[in-house]
């Protein structure tokens, strides 16, 4: 079995206010391809920001749906990687080409980390095909970490998930490091266990610990 790494559990089930810009604020189909970064004459930035459900991870409108200006209005930065509208947590942030590259790029194996949760009962043949590796429309998977995990206190989403009564869930961990469209999602569908809800907790060492939905907080950089 793989090892299984330790993350914060969330204790606020309502969301934090969004700070002024600046400040630590700590406390469905995709939308177009991120755009790579230009070269900047400023200082390299690297912002984590947890992202809602339904946003857009992008900064243009479509459809007067949410984007990500909606919660962090600093010119110039970029998202490194994507999150699918459906999906929430974890997304960085840069105005710094390499940075953008080194973050996004499945060459250099960034491993990004999800609690998912899914319908049924995960059984250890299932989770064995997932470490394995799932042979989807655009190849197989490389192999994954997938373990149980208890399920974690998260804030509510909005709209909440919806469950069929008859059906039971069940929560996953699952780390990959390559960046296929919606690859969580038709790995587990692929074996039979369709997801509910698709949190990113984790991109190489950044880790969303108590960042609550909609904040936004600057980071060191590499």
């Amino acid at each position: 079995m793989s090892t299984r790494k330790s993350y914060p559990q969330f204790r606020q089930s309502t969301p934090a206010r969004r700070r002024p810009a600046g400040h630590d604020s700590s406390g469905g189909p995709s939308g177009p391809v991120a755009p790579a970064v230009r070269p900047s004459a400023e200082s390299p930035r690297l912002v984590m920001l947890n992202k809602p459900f339904d946003v857009l991870c992008q900064f243009t409108s479509q459809d007067d749906r949410r984007t990500l200006k909606d919660y962090v209005d600093q010119p110039g930065l970029y998202p490194a990687g994507r999150l699918d509208r459906d999906s929430e947590g974890l997304l960085l942030l840069t105005n710094h080409g390499p940075w953008q590259a080194r973050i996004a790029d499945p060459r250099h194996k960034m491993p990004k980390t999800y609690w998912v949760q899914v319908e049924n009962e995960a059984i250890e043949r299932q989770l064995a095909q997932l470490r394995q590796g799932v042979d989807l429309v655009d190849g197989r998977t490389a192999p994954a970490e997938v373990d149980r995990l208890a399920e974690p206190l998260l804030w509510a989403r909005h709209p909440p998930v919806r469950f069929r009564k008859s059906v039971p869930t069940s929560w996953l961990q699952i780390t990959i490091c390559e960046g296929r469209n919606r690859q969580v999602r038709r790995m587990t569908a692929a074996v039979g266990l369709p997801t509910l809800r698709l949190v990113r907790v984790a991109i190489g060492p950044w880790t969303l610990a108590d960042l609550q939905p909609g904040s936004w907080r600057e980071l060191d950089g590499f």
